[in-house]
């Protein structure tokens, strides 16, 4: 697997970034032997966390030596955790979140076209027909459920239930087997919702129909919260 080019985020300041280089893994923390030394920031610890490159993974964020936990997507990781482009990483409780962004490769460019303005960024979003002031966002993110949670009981009780018929191999195998599959088909579905959190509070959702389509909505939010800030 060749190695995106990849970069992380200050999410709070997103004109500060550090390169991610696949060669060497980005080591955080306090401590000023890090290649992302965070020593004026509160929350985070001498030897923190690491971002690296894997060759069958991808992009990972570690846990390293912190106090109190590293955190993806809202979720305290114990050992490593695959980064997808606008996640975002916590150090600590109440610490900085730095943000993972895959770089696009620039394409060779012909003769430069006169320059266009920039749209201006939105004001408003639209989550599941609602419309939304963009300073009224809190946060956003993905959220991957189970389609059917109770799955597992389910085949177990079939499973159990099928000891019945052992004496009758010619029945019995056919439905553990497909009981097994039936397992394995349903619990693999999941329901994909981006989740908008308000600042008064409330939480709006939205599904789709894959985990791509909600990250790529939530990382339009969270771009258009940068440029907001900035």
């Amino acid at each position: 697997m060749s190695a995106p080019k990849a970069r992380l985020l200050l999410a709070s300041d997103p004109s500060k970034a550090a390169p991610l280089d696949p060669k060497q893994p980005l080591t955080i923390g306090k401590a000023p032997s890090n290649r992302l030394c965070l020593a004026s920031q509160t929350g985070v610890s001498d030897h923190h966390a690491v971002v690296r490159f894997s060759q069958t993974q991808g992009w990972l964020v570690c846990e390293w030596q912190s106090n109190d936990g590293t955190f993806h997507e809202g979720q305290r990781i114990q050992q490593c955790r695959q980064l997808e482009d606008g996640d975002e990483i916590r150090l600590g409780l109440q610490g900085p979140v730095l943000q993972f962004e895959l770089i696009a490769a620039t394409p060779t460019k012909p003769a430069a076209a006169p320059a266009q303005a920039k749209p201006a960024a939105p004001r408003r979003i639209d989550v599941d027909g609602e419309a939304v002031e963009l300073a009224a966002v809190l946060s956003a993110g993905v959220q991957s459920l189970p389609r059917h949670p109770h799955v597992f009981s389910w085949w177990l009780l079939l499973c159990l239930g099928g000891l019945l018929l052992l004496p009758f191999p010619l029945i019995f195998w056919p439905l553990e087997l497909g009981a097994l599959a039936g397992w394995i088909v349903l619990g693999s579905r999941k329901d994909h919702s981006l989740v908008v959190v308000l600042r008064d509070g409330r939480a709006l959702r939205h599904g789709f129909a894959n985990r791509r389509t909600a990250l790529a909505h939530r990382n339009g939010i969270r771009k258009a919260l940068g440029a907001q800030a900035r």
